[in-house]
């Protein structure tokens, strides 16, 4: 059980390092968000427009078999674009609201270290719509973290108790 603990400590800490370094990857982990023509939401196109061109786009410059559900859409007012996040092969792509252009197309591999590091890939992998395996994985790691954390600082600090009672004895 300590060597599985282990190991899945350093899963853990590995994703941790990649995530809080994932706006400084140069857009490896995580695509940089480019910047649209347009502020004004009175000249975007839909939503409907533009989901139709990031799928149509999916499948014409990446692959035609790949599933178009989506995780999400990201709108950035502030930066005229639309982010569309693929769900089953973490593709995004960005969309200028406006003129309904394609300004990346891009890999989102800190989703897929996100879904590592919280344990929600077991869930896809076994394909459980209740993320029970997340929640039990979270639990048992957040749990076994703090009682490492605990009992390393009792290592740290009983001897020091005991070394003071010895003093005044």
């Amino acid at each position: 059980m300590g060597l599985l603990l282990f190991l899945l400590f350093v899963v853990i800490s590995m994703s941790g390092l990649l995530l809080g370094w994932k706006k400084h990857s140069n857009g490896y982990i995580l695509p940089k968000s480019y910047q649209g023509t347009s502020t004004n939401l009175e000249k975007w196109l839909s939503f409907d427009k533009l989901h139709t061109i990031a799928c149509n786009t999916l499948h014409d410059s990446i692959d035609a078999k790949l599933s178009l559900k989506l995780s999400r859409i990201d709108a950035r007012p502030r930066k005229g674009i639309v982010k569309f996040v693929f769900k089953d092969h973490y593709w995004g792509i960005q969309v200028d609201g406006a003129t309904g252009k394609i300004l990346h197309i891009g890999k989102r591999r800190s989703d897929f270290i996100e879904n590592i590091h919280d344990g929600s890939f077991l869930d896809d992998v076994f394909n459980t719509k209740s993320e029970i395996l997340k929640l039990t994985y979270t639990t048992t790691m957040g749990l076994s973290l703090l009682i490492f954390t605990i009992t390393g600082f009792w290592l740290w600090y009983g001897p020091k108790i005991m070394r003071k009672k010895n003093k005044r004895a």
